[in-house]
């Protein structure tokens, strides 16, 4: 399974590849594989963006730009801006902000074009798993993110319990990717995705990156049986 996994030096190009291929059909099969609780997740991330009123909020991975959209949703008053490296899926988000609220830019999350201390947080949706260094990706929001600010990172996790973890596997491993191929002719996406988990660091890992890069006062919390972890720092 770790065979699906591209080797670093090309990893940057197989996941923009893998995302293009599947923008038209990504929110389907999120609201699909999550049985459409990544729209509570979303909500989650900005609550814990903590932003203050007229706050400037980073959405990194942007993808389709749900959570940016989102932040808009439950936050009128902040000003958002998506980023992302891949434009197939901007362009799908694009079409959904039909009034240009937002900006969406496209660029690598490990070297965001923007000043240090731009923004007053920074979150990230299944980001992390994609990247090359995750603590570069992290060191990178620490760096855009105002002193006092906030980086929300929402990711894919195995669980800690053996029942779970084997459902876990049964559904992710199994399920998911039939049930996908079925949907979309890009297969090689979701075995991917089940693959990404299986070398990915666990949550108490992940907050000692996190940790690792300056970010202080780390927390995280588990959802969706201990499927999904959202993580918060401090600038």
């Amino acid at each position: 399974m770790t065979a699906l996994i591209p080797p670093p030096e090309v990893k940057p190009r197989y996941v923009r590849a893998l995302f293009a291929g599947t923008a038209r059909r990504y929110d389907l099969m999120n609201r699909l594989m999550t049985f459409g609780r990544d729209r509570a997740w979303r909500r989650l991330v900005v609550r814990a963006c903590a932003l203050p009123p007229g706050g400037r909020l980073l959405d990194v991975a942007t993808g389709t730009g749900d959570i940016a959209l989102e932040a808009l949703r439950l936050r009128p008053d902040i000003h958002v801006v998506g980023v992302d490296f891949t434009h197939a899926m901007m362009r799908i988000a694009q079409t959904k902000d039909p009034a240009g609220r937002i900006p969406f830019v496209e660029a690598d999350a490990l070297h965001l074009p923007f000043a240090d201390h731009t923004f007053d947080a920074a979150c990230s949706g299944f980001l992390m798993r994609n990247v090359v260094d995750i603590a570069a990706a992290f060191a990178e929001q620490r760096r855009v993110v105002r002193p006092g600010g906030r980086v929300v990172c929402l990711e894919i996790t195995r669980p800690a319990t053996p029942i779970w973890r084997h459902l876990f596997h049964l559904y992710f491993f199994h399920f998911v990717p039939r049930v996908m191929a079925l949907l979309s002719s890009h297969r090689r996406a979701y075995a991917y995705l089940p693959a990404s988990t299986l070398t990915f660091p666990r949550p108490p890992e992940l907050k000692a990156i996190m940790e690792g890069v300056g970010l202080r006062h780390v927390t995280y919390r588990t959802l969706m049986l201990g499927t999904v972890a959202l993580h918060i720092g401090e600038v």
